[in-house]
């Protein structure tokens, strides 16, 4: 091959190169905009989804302490307790879901 020739297929391989990304961007954003509703409609969800994830260990957990402190009174309190620990088994629960749809 002559360098002439080597520079024209580079040029071509270089053209097409950007040609793909350039499509593959156009085609990204057309189904953004398409989807614009779903997303909305997706981070109410989630929205949703994080915060019964949190409120209901918190409140497990706090029923629970009142039950336990109601039964067997101590100089401790079973429902302060259970509520910390509700709402960090609830921030896991949350963190978990926010990976898991991050990942999809």
């Amino acid at each position: 091959m002559t360098e002439g020739e080597e520079s024209k297929e580079r040029r071509r391989k270089i053209l097409d190169d950007l040609d793909q990304e350039v499509s593959s961007r156009e085609a990204r954003k057309l189904k953004a905009r398409q989807e614009k509703n779903r997303e909305v409609w997706f981070g109410l969800g989630m929205f949703g989804l994080i915060g019964w994830s949190v409120a209901i260990p918190t409140l497990a957990g706090v029923a629970l302490g009142i039950w336990i402190d109601a039964t067997w009174p101590s100089r401790f309190s079973f429902t302060l307790m259970l509520l910390l620990l509700g709402v960090a088994l609830g921030c896991l629960n949350a963190w978990y879901w926010v990976k898991r749809e991050g990942k999809s």
